[in-house]
């Protein structure tokens, strides 16, 4: 390897898996890594699905129906997730980085902020709501869980799904908090483009600069 371990993250590209089971397996691995085990970043996207942060109260979840509702041990409140939105998970060593919690939720926030930009679409972050908005609706939601010196979980950016799911719930456990999207955006985009320019802008702010790909 001709970086050092903490430049390096072995990216995987995992295409729709089931939300439950990632989970396990995120947990299972910041379990199990120690001081030589390199980041990974995931990509994927979820079957449809609800998940309870560890901040959730249950009146934000309105009217799930059919849609299977799971508890997640990451921070924040309700969310939901369903294929055509990108989830990038980061298991990163936040210790051997030299990032605290919240400069990995700038970091993230920023990747998605440079991404839209070079889409000429205007974006922000709240402090007081971690995520990425675009004239108050909201595009990209973080939930992360820092436990042992990792962090797991990230970020997922609404790219073409059905957002009319929403309505099922208060987003992120605010009643009027409208979601949005790069289709509703008409800047429509493939998934594999989306992965790749958020790949990048992820890299560029973690401080990643040799990386090995895996597709499964």
């Amino acid at each position: 390897m001709s970086q050092p371990l903490d430049q390096f993250a072995i990216i995987k590209y995992l295409g729709v898996k089931d939300y439950a089971e990632t989970q396990v397996k995120m947990q299972e691995f910041n379990a199990q890594r120690d001081e030589n085990t390199a980041d990974e970043i995931w990509f994927l996207e979820h079957p449809a699905v609800f998940t309870l942060g560890t901040n959730s109260k249950s009146e934000h979840l309105l009217n799930p129906e059919n849609i299977p509702v799971v508890q997640s041990d990451r921070g924040g409140q309700v969310t939901y997730h369903a294929p055509g939105q990108l989830i990038a998970y980061v298991m990163i060593d936040v210790k051997r980085k030299g990032m605290g919690v919240r400069q990995i939720v700038t970091a993230l926030e920023t990747a998605v902020i440079k991404f839209l930009a070079k889409l000429g679409i205007e974006a922000n972050a709240d402090p007081k709501a971690p995520g990425v908005y675009v004239d108050g609706e909201k595009i990209a939601a973080l939930g992360l869980r820092f436990k042992q010196k990792g962090c797991y979980h990230g970020l997922s950016l609404n790219v073409e799904m059905d957002l009319s799911d929403f309505d099922r719930i208060n987003p992120c456990g605010y009643s009027d908090l409208k979601v949005t999207s790069l289709k509703k955006l008409g800047r429509p985009m493939s998934m594999q483009q989306v992965t790749w320019k958020i790949m990048s802008e992820l890299c560029l702010q973690l401080n990643i600069v040799n990386i090995s790909e895996q597709k499964l």
